[in-house]
């Protein structure tokens, strides 16, 4: 007669509840640092759950706070959580946390913005590139203030195969402002379609998961809150340098209203503008009448290589930065009207200087 027999799963001993530990510890969340604590775990199991199965994975979480979605993790069957917090307040707690869960946790005092994740974790458990996505996964409920630029930073790691994934095509489970969410994941056309959609779908494909109303937070926040997850693509949609198609893109978009050309012009010094705006998009076949929004990818790629081959022929226009000339200009400006006008000797404005004859 067979036995049936029930695998033993792995659940935290009985803890202070994470409400419990934030008055314990006088918790509370900084509005400068756009701390808003997730104190529910049926959603921080949801969220989890988003990430896919954990079961002897190595997870990093980013920002844990009083560790509601650390607990999630922690029960879902990790083989190993490294945890990577700032916030110097909340390491008594997570330590808690630690010592519940011997040997499965660990706490790393830092910034996630300079912390090298590439070093987190053991060499065998890489895959490469051309493989499944390696048994490690990034997960965070992050502050508002920080998730931009995070993100921005690991999409250029997802295109130099660096950070996080040295380790092949590690996966991320994130939170956003929903707007952010909403960006990252917007279609061709859309209104929120944004240098975030080109940057991150270009990379990666993305999925809006699920929407968390900010009423579920501590303390409410004025917005709700998507959780996105991301899985690199074995190959990038754009084959060159991260730099080039970023700066690409942020000129395109930088008049959302506006036919795409005139972003596209800004990417050229104003002696070769026109003729250079025209010679790219003739090559790129792009329409130059599109607005940014309804720029595909194939779009973005063709305008991309378009700018790559010009600035073959030119190194300079790589350095070439608009608004860098634009403040140049004035602080030109601002030496002129200096050495053209003079003050009376009650400190006022009276008239210009005589100019050479």
């Amino acid at each position: 007669m067979a036995v049936s027999r029930k695998v033993a799963s792995f659940r935290l001993p009985p803890l202070p509840t994470v409400g419990e530990l934030i008055k314990l510890y006088n918790l509370r969340a900084e509005k400068q640092l756009s701390q808003n604590f997730l104190l529910d775990l049926r959603l921080t199991d949801k969220i989890v759950r988003q990430a896919g199965s954990l079961k002897d994975a190595h997870v990093c979480e980013v920002g844990p706070g009083p560790g509601g979605l650390t607990r999630s993790i922690l029960n879902s069957g990790v083989t190993d959580l490294l945890v990577v917090e700032k916030d110097s307040r909340f390491i008594p707690g997570l330590n808690l946390l630690s010592e519940a869960a011997p040997g499965k946790m660990r706490i790393v005092h830092g910034d996630i913005l300079t912390y090298r994740l590439d070093r987190g974790f053991p060499k065998n458990i890489s895959k490469s590139w051309e493989e499944d996505p390696p048994n490690l996964h990034i997960i965070g409920n992050l502050p508002f203030n920080v998730s931009t630029p995070l993100i921005i930073k690991w999409l250029e790691h997802v295109a130099n195969r660096t950070g996080p994934f040295t380790f092949g095509r590690t996966r991320l489970t994130l939170t956003f402002q929903k707007e952010v969410a909403e960006r990252l994941t917007a279609c061709t056309g859309s209104k929120q379609r944004s240098r975030l959609s080109i940057m991150a779908q270009y990379l990666c494909t993305v999925q809006n998961r699920f929407t968390i109303p900010g009423r579920a937070f501590v303390p409410k926040p004025e917005v709700d809150v998507g959780v996105v997850h991301f899985t690199p693509l074995v190959q990038p949609q754009i084959q060159q340098p991260f730099k080039l198609v970023e700066k690409v893109v942020r000129n395109a978009f930088q008049f959302r209203r506006k036919y795409c050309h005139k972003g596209i012009e800004k990417l050229f010094p104003e002696a070769c503008r026109m003729e250079l705006t025209r010679e790219m998009m003739q090559r790129a076949d792009v329409d130059p009448i599109l607005r940014p929004t309804e720029l595909t990818i194939p779009h973005v790629r063709a305008l991309a290589d378009a700018y790559a081959h010009l600035c073959r022929h030119e190194p300079s226009l790589l350095t070439y930065e608009f608004r860098e000339e634009l403040r140049l200009k004035h602080l030109n400006r601002n030496k002129t009207k200096a050495v053209d006008t003079f003050m009376d000797p009650s400190g006022s404005t009276t008239q210009s200087a005589p100019q050479p004859c």
